[in-house]
């Protein structure tokens, strides 16, 4: 038999068995058509003379693919010249079914039989029927039915598929469960296809019963869906999606439909984006939804049958209510009135759990079993008052307990009276949400920061109270990094600084006084946490997009202002003067050390100097040093702070100089994000680098308050310049505005425009002049970390180019940056440019063994490059540089350093493996896809490449395997030839 790859995802031996029983045409009664006798195959319909017709029922669970499956075995079997008719139960005329429309449908299907003796069936069908209103009429009717419909397969053999049996009326699956049991046609196979119906349901006990074998299709496995992702896309895609996708989905995963579902509500808000060849997300991951089509939401998600019109609705009003406060049953069941709106919405609450559309906890919890079902619901319109229903469950508590007491004892309230907002009053809210922060901040940080910031929304910015509430709110947030969450205070905090507090306000005895001066230094402080998470969020308080009223807060909080104002020393916005008013230094050490929460988790006005500094001068560097306390940080801390500097890694660099007891590396802030990717670019690991890259830039174009990343961009660039993708990079280079001249943009530019232009000698000479100005913008800004490695660009540029002015004049330049810098990475620079121009060996492998102590895969490839040049043993050095290019993924722009390195020393290039070493697990995956009959474009879209690509790697499994095409290969594969030459690990 013809093996027919499935288009379908996870199907492939389904849609087989579906076809194999539709090719079992022609019945014991005899062979079909054109066929012949003694079991031999008939015609070029593939069925057997002898063989017996069966009937197939294919069943599962809503959206797993039984049409699909269905559809594909049936245009297998018409490519191979079967014929398949479809039974249309459902043009009955009469709504409740029965033998008339069973009968009505088997007259259908024969008018489709052309083989001149319609009329004498469809008049022995209807003589019968007349006459079977009597006892035994109905049996008589079935009977004549399974005879016509054997008598057309004798003439022209045909299948039948009936699709949606959970849908057929009681009494019309019931005659058919006779007709398929009793009074089965000879020669014609029946597919049935449906859902798995509840015990008890007519259609659930006739239909299974009638058929030979019961084919259920089980749910998608995580990998499947992984790839049904990528097919329906078309592209390749980012792994964080199809896990969003996954996650959103819950016990739905699995489901074919709901994953295009949700794939297909992406595209219509415009969700998704292509970045650097792969699919993201670009809404947040908790809005994943399906398509908001209540007829869709009920076929997918209500196990049985599709829901009314009216539990859609009240499912919205429920998901719009969970979605804001935690439900519990305990809420609904303290109703009083049993016609009110919250016995409505309990009532509801036991239609969808016995619809196994929403769970309940151990704790009572209400929850919907699938997230992007909740989140669908929510987009369509709620009949009732959402708002009221929250506070109504909040007044069946404060009345009872009053809100002080509610609030401490019932603290998931919180969630409740902020979504009720105005419907409370503020002499009831304000107390329950207070009470409420107190008493979960010991066991919930969390709902005390959501109650904190709902409070703000009650409160005036003159109440006494409210400083106190910012500070604390944003204390929280800082302890466990949400950086979001303390740039919501904003709004209220310049509010609450255009109030006059503590002296402001006039207070005359003693401790008003302390009051008002302890409101004040909170407030400060509180300008110092959101500048500092604006940073970690890459927002600058002095780009043109920036509230001005915040620029006009911290000219108030010199404090505040600096460390606003060290973004743009570290690629953050716009690079302003960083210039401390007189008195600031003492003012900030009285409020560093005050009460609240993360107090230590906000750098003091010394630190900020020492984490600026560390992009520019040494002399300045070590006047910022000098102002620490003694002996604060060792070498290997400031040496891990100018390292930080030198990529515009500001979270490294606050680590650096805090610790790590006092700052939390953790969180999904866009710097830590980016602190991630430095690591991961450092050690070699590009390809998640390149992941948190676009990481970064979506999530900067989600709606949140995070920014994008000009230094991410820049980095990205880099990697995709030295993988060789200059169009990738120069589409990362195309986001960076202009304006941005750090030096990891200046190192970028210049790589991308110099193999842009092939290299040739009027391509260099631009290149190098474009980078020489991006060199006097960066230091005429103060940015001198990180020039290191453009001169060291620039410099192998002009040794390439045989120009000795240009080298001696980048090599004196490279020099005098290290003699003004006197950074570590400067003088490994220097080490491997000598190296490099002088061909002084001692000082290449100097610089080798700094930067395998600091960890710098790329930069040690270079390193071995050079060495490769001027060291003693090429070979070795070769060897080295080309493992190391390897785990990189290095394209032609290193390959071509290295093999003209090679060429000059007259030592050969290693290749990467021995001819009949073992496949590796990739290899491996590809030549599984070629055997499944994937198509070059679908391989590249599963394994995230181009098509060229895959070319490329099927080009060497040939020659590794002595194929001489796709199908030797995959034949290869499948009779176990690898295996037995050992090119299988395991195997």
């Amino acid at each position: 038999m013809q093996q027919h790859p499935s288009p379908l995802v996870g199907r492939h031996g389904e849609v087989e068995d579906v076809a194999e029983a539709l090719r079992t045409t022609g019945g014991a009664t005899g062979g079909a058509t054109g066929g012949s006798t003694g079991g031999t195959t008939a015609g070029a319909t593939g069925r057997t003379a002898g063989a017996e017709a069966r009937t197939l029922l294919v069943t599962g669970g809503a959206g797993t693919g039984k049409t699909a499956v269905v559809e594909q075995a049936r245009q297998i079997v018409v490519q191979e010249g079967g014929r398949v008719l479809r039974f249309g139960w459902e043009s009955g005329e009469d709504p409740a079914g029965g033998t008339a429309a069973l009968t009505d449908a088997v007259c259908g299907v024969l008018a489709k039989v052309h083989d001149g003796r319609l009329p004498a069936r469809i008049a022995a069908v209807r003589r019968v029927q007349a006459r079977a209103t009597g006892p035994g009429g109905e049996v008589a009717l079935l009977s004549t039915l399974g005879e016509v419909l054997a008598d057309a397969a004798r003439e022209v053999p045909f299948a039948l598929i009936l699709d949606n049996t959970e849908r057929m009326p009681a009494r019309t699956a019931s005659a058919l469960g006779l007709l398929l049991r009793t009074f089965r046609p000879a020669g014609v196979p029946v597919v049935m296809a449906g859902r798995p119906m509840s015990p008890g349901h007519v259609t659930a006990a006739q239909l299974p019963a009638a058929a030979d074998r019961v084919l259920e299709l089980p749910p998608l496995s995580s990998a499947e869906a992984g790839e049904l992702v990528v097919r329906r896309l078309g592209r390749p895609v980012e792994p964080d999606l199809v896990t969003a996708v996954l996650a959103a989905l819950g016990p739905l995963a699995g489901s074919p439909a709901a994953v295009l579902s949700v794939l297909a509500s992406l595209e219509e808000r415009g969700g998704l984006l292509e970045l650097d060849g792969q699919v993201c997300l670009t809404v947040p991951e908790s809005g994943l939804r399906l398509r908001a089509d209540a007829a869709e939401l009920g076929r997918l998600c209500w196990p049985d049958a599709s829901p009314d019109a009216g539990t859609v609705a009240a499912a919205a009003v429920l998901a719009a209510l969970v979605d804001r406060a935690e439900v519990r049953l305990e809420d609904l069941h303290r109703a009083q009135s049993p016609d009110g709106p919250l016995e409505a919405v309990g009532r509801t609450v036991d239609r969808l759990v016995a619809d196994r559309v929403v769970t309940v906890g151990e704790d009572g919890r209400i929850t919907f079993a699938v997230p992007a079902l909740a989140a669908a619901l929510r987009t369509l319109p709620a009949r009732a008052e959402v708002r009221s229903l929250h506070a109504a469950i909040t007044r069946l508590v404060t009345d009872r307990l009053g809100a002080t007491a509610a609030g401490t004892r019932r603290p998931r309230l919180a969630g409740h009276v902020a979504a009720a907002g105005a419907t409370l009053d503020d002499t009831l809210a304000v107390p329950l949400l207070l009470a409420a922060a107190g008493s979960s901040v010991r066991f919930n940080q969390a709902w005390a920061v959501r109650s904190y910031h709902s409070v703000l929304r009650h409160l005036p910015p003159h109440d006494p109270r409210t400083p106190g509430v910012l500070h604390e709110s944003a204390g929280l947030s800082l302890g466990h990094s949400d950086h979001i969450g303390v740039l919501a205070l904003a709004e209220p905090l310049l509010a609450c600084l255009d109030v006059p507090h503590g002296e402001d306000r006039g207070d005359r005895d003693d401790r008003g006084e302390r009051e008002g001066r302890g409101d004040r230094d909170g407030l400060e402080w509180v300008t110092r946490a959101c500048a500092l998470s604006a940073l970690h969020e890459h927002r600058s308080p002095y780009a043109e997009d920036a509230d001005p009223r915040y620029r006009a807060a911290l000219e108030r909080v010199p404090v505040g202002g600096e460390l606003a104002a060290l973004g743009g020393r570290y690629g953050i916005g716009p690079s302003v003067p960083m210039t401390p008013q007189p008195g600031s230094a003492a003012k900030e050490s009285s409020s560093s050390t005050g009460p609240g929460s993360g107090s230590g988790s906000v750098p003091s006005a010394a630190e900020v100097r020492l984490v600026a500094a560390a992009v520019g001068s040494g002399a300045e560097f070590e006047r910022a040093r000098q102002d620490m306390p003694t002996d604060a940080l060792g070498e290997a801390a400031l040496d891990r702070l100018r390292n930080a500097a030198a990529y515009g890694d500001l979270a490294g660099a606050l680590e650096a100089v805090l610790g790590e007891q006092r700052y939390v590396a953790a969180g999904e802030s866009t710097a830590v994000r980016y602190y991630s990717m430095v690591r991961d670019y450092l050690t070699g690991d590009w390809d998640s680098a390149l992941s948190c890259a676009r990481r970064i830039e979506t999530r900067g174009r989600s709606g949140s308050a995070a920014g994008v990343g000009q230094s991410a961009r820049a980095l990205a660039a880099e990697i995709q310049l030295m993988r060789g993708e200059l169009g990738r990079a120069s589409e990362w280079l195309d986001l960076i505005p202009d304006s941005v001249c750090h030096p990891l943009v200046a190192r970028a530019r210049l790589g991308v425009r110099y193999w842009s232009g092939q290299g040739d000698g009027a391509s260099a000479d631009e290149a190098l002049q474009a980078a020489r100005h991006d060199v006097r913008r960066a230091r005429e800004s103060g940015l001198l970390a990180g020039l290191d490695r453009v001169l060291l660009r620039m410099l192998s540029i002009t040794v390439r180019g045989d120009s000795p002015e240009a080298t001696r004049r980048t090599l004196e330049e490279l020099e005098a940056l290290y003699e003004e810098a006197a950074s570590p990475m400067t003088y490994e620079a220097v080490l491997v440019a000598r190296g490099m121009v002088h061909g002084d060996a001692d000082s290449a492998l100097a610089a080798y063994r700094l930067v395998r102590r600091r960890v710098d895969l790329p930069l040690s490839v270079d390193c071995c490059q050079c060495l490769t040049e001027v060291g003693d043993d090429p070979q070795s050095w070769l060897d080295e540089a080309m493992r190391s290019g390897h785990v990189l993924g290095m394209g032609r722009p290193v390959r071509s350093l290295l093999g003209a390195a090679a060429r000059r020393r007259n030592v050969s290039i290693p290749r990467r493996r021995a001819a009949r070493a073992g496949l590796n697990d990739r290899e491996v995956r590809l030549i599984g896809m070629v055997s499944d009959g994937s198509t070059n474009r679908q391989i590249a879209a599963r394994l995230a490449c181009s098509e060229k690509t895959v070319e490329q790697r099927l080009s060497r499994l040939f020659q590794r395997t002595g194929c001489r095409s796709r199908v030797e290969l995959a034949a290869a594969w499948l009779d176990g030839s690898l295996a037995r030459q050992g090119l299988v690990p395991g195997h």
